[in-house]
C-alpha cells in the first residue's frame, strides 16, 4: 500500500524537493498552496530570488504572526531579503510575461501526459477570474505543477487528459508530488525519482497518466 502521508508531511516533502531541484540564481515565481512554502526550504549554499505574483521581488521565508505589512500573492505573512524591493502589479506582470521569470511553480487541479495544467477553475463553481497562472506558465522558462497524487476522494490527479479548463497547453516541465518527481522529457512524462516508504509498481498501477520510467531513477530527497 501507499503510505497515507498527513497533508502536513505530503505538503513539505513536495516543497523540499522543488525547492532542492531549482537552479541557483534562479528568478522564481511562487504561487499559492504548496508552492507558497518552497522559499521555506531554500538551501543556505543556494541563491534564488524570489517573485511574487503581488510584487515582491527576493521574498524570504514565513514570518507568522499577524503582520500583514508584507504578504505573498496568497495573504500569507512574509519577509523581504536584503536587497529586495516592492514594486507594481505593472513590473511584477511585465517580469512575468516578458520571459524573465526562470521557473514558477504552481498549485494544479489536474495535469496531464501532455503536460497540460488545469489549476483555475472547477466547472460549476464560481470563481473570481484566472489570475496571473496564464501569464506565468507561457512566460516562464520552466514550469513546476506541485500537487498532491491523488484527490481526498482517490482518484487522481495526474491524468491521461485534463477534464477541467486549461490554464497552460503543453506547458508543464516537472511535477513533483508527495510520491514521485515526474520530468517532461522531450515530450514523455518521466518518472525521475520516487519515495523511499512508495513501491514503485504499485504507483505505476494507481497513476492515470501515463509513465515511462527513467533508467536512472532515484529516492527522492
Amino acid at each position: 500500500m501507499l503510505p497515507r502521508l498527513s497533508e502536513q508531511a505530503a505538503r513539505e516533502r513536495i516543497a523540499k524537493n522543488i525547492a532542492l531541484d531549482l537552479k541557483d540564481g534562479s528568478l522564481v515565481n511562487l504561487g499559492i498552496g504548496i508552492p507558497q512554502l518552497v522559499a521555506d526550504y531554500i538551501p543556505k549554499d543556494v541563491k534564488i530570488i524570489i517573485q511574487t505574483e503581488n510584487g515582491i521581488i527576493m521574498a524570504g521565508p514565513a514570518k507568522g504572526g499577524d503582520d500583514y505589512h508584507v504578504i505573498d500573492a496568497g495573504g500569507r505573512p512574509i519577509s523581504i531579503l536584503p536587497g529586495g524591493s516592492i514594486v507594481g502589479a505593472d513590473l511584477s506582470f511585465a517580469m512575468m510575461r516578458g520571459g524573465h521569470v526562470d521557473a514558477t511553480v504552481l498549485g494544479v487541479l489536474e495535469v496531464d501526459g501532455e503536460g497540460s495544467l488545469a489549476n483555475w477553475m472547477v466547472p460549476g463553481v464560481r470563481v473570481p477570474g484566472m489570475g496571473g497562472a496564464m501569464d506565468l506558465v507561457t512566460g516562464a522558462r520552466r514550469v513546476y505543477a506541485a500537487t498532491r497524487h491523488f484527490n481526498k476522494d482517490g482518484s487522481n490527479k495526474l491524468v491521461k487528459k485534463c477534464t477541467f479548463p486549461l490554464t497552460g497547453y503543453k506547458v508543464v516541465d516537472v511535477i513533483v508530488t508527495e510520491y514521485c518527481v515526474i520530468k517532461n522529457i522531450g515530450g514523455v512524462m518521466t518518472l525521475t525519482q520516487v519515495a523511499e516508504d512508495a513501491d514503485l509498481n504499485e504507483l505505476l498501477e494507481k497513476t492515470e497518466m501515463e509513465l515511462a520510467v527513467a533508467e536512472d531513477i532515484r529516492m527522492m530527497k
